[in-house]
Order: structure tokens, then sequence, then C-alpha cells
């Protein structure tokens, strides 16, 4: 069967993988980039068009960084990383933050109250909106995906929801040294989650912590 896996998810020293008061042009709330600034110069992101002074590295932080596009056939992502809305579509216009063209290329569910027609994008993107508990996604998921694997993508709520139902097979998080203090926690009631799951770390120069969880046999 297909893998479940998390790639390239940052949280903050004290567990925060988003600040408070997301909003249009603040994806991450008063996090603002921080969270994803080990990321920018890597050569996994500069290909994604993402601005940076560089062509990208290809040090410890790049052999992570693109391990979250090989073998992976779909992608699940909670609403708040679709977009800053809430509640009922105003309209159908918004069509994500990643313009045109997505990163992902390949079907994507996003996890809704509110679901809409499926959404056609360049590159082979397509957004499925659903409304569904994580099994019945991942059921969803794994028939758009085929053979290949499932990623979830966040936001932190859909990550947790995942682990809670013990979902996940794989998962990369990077510890960022900053503190956040206020926004949503990663871990919040997952007491006991380590003993799931192998646990490998490995330092960064840029001072990350990037974190492999390889789930422990059933």
């Amino acid at each position: 069967m297909s893998l479940v896996r998390v790639h390239n998810f940052s949280v903050s020293l004290d567990g925060f993988g988003t600040g408070e008061g997301q909003q249009l042009d603040a994806p991450f709330g008063h996090a603002g980039s921080r969270l994803m600034e080990w990321a920018f110069e890597t050569r996994t992101f500069r290909e994604m068009g993402l601005p940076g002074e560089s062509e990208g590295s290809s040090g410890v932080d790049e052999a992570f960084a693109r391990g979250w596009a090989p073998g992976i056939g779909v992608e699940i992502m909670g609403r708040n990383k679709f977009g800053p809305h809430r509640g009922p579509w105003e309209d159908e216009e918004w069509k994500g933050w990643w313009g045109d063209n997505p990163v992902f290329h390949t079907p994507v569910v996003v996890l809704t109250h509110h679901p809409r027609p499926v959404l056609e994008m360049e590159g082979g993107t397509t957004f499925h909106f659903v409304d569904a508990d994580p099994g019945s996604a991942l059921e969803q998921a794994r028939a758009l995906a085929g053979d290949l694997d499932v990623r979830i993508g966040g936001g932190v709520s859909t990550i947790r929801q995942f682990l809670e139902a013990d979902l996940i097979d794989s998962m990369h998080i990077v510890v960022v040294p900053i503190v956040l203090g206020r926004g949503e926690r990663l871990w919040e009631g997952l007491e006991g989650l380590e003993d799931r799951f192998e646990i490998e770390t490995t330092p960064s120069p840029r001072g990350v912590l990037h974190m492999v969880f390889t789930r422990r046999a059933r």
C-alpha cells in the first residue's frame, strides 16, 4: 500500500507550526517568513520560483528539501493552507497562494466544510474540495494517486488530525530556532507520539534541526 508522508514542515522551538493572525499578505500570521527561511535558499525551493540570493544550495537543507516530490501522487491539505478564507466561499475567484501554475503538479485534496467544484490549474495540479474525516480523505486521495504515495501538506491541524488517527508513515519536521509564543501548536494532545516512530535528527549549519519520524512496524 502507498505511504502517507509529511515533508519540510517547520515548527518553532515552542512547537508552533504557524503564527497567529493569518491573512492574505501573511500566510503564517505573525510568524512571517521565519519558519521557512531555512528552505528559501535551497535549490529545490529556488526551482519553485521563490526569490533568493543564489541559484540554491546543495547542502544538508537541500538534501531534505528535495525529498518532498519524488514518489508523490497526491497531496492532502487543509482549507487554510489553500487560502486565508473562513466559512462559506464568498466567491470562487481565489485559486490558492501559488498562481496559475501551482508547485504541486498532482491532484490536491483540500479539506473543507464548504466544498466547491474541482479546480483545474496549469501544470497538472487539480484541487478537489472535500468535506471528510482523515480516513475518508485518505481513501479518496489514494484513488487519485494510483500506486504513488500521499503527502500531507499541512497546515498544523491537518497534520495533527492525521497523527491522531495514526495514519502517517513518515514525517520530516524541521525545528527552527525561534520562539513564536502564540499560534497553533503541532504537538498539542499527542502525548506519547514518540512511541510510534523511530526518530533520527540531523543538525543544519543554518541552525535548524531536521527530524525524521519513521513509523515502527505495526
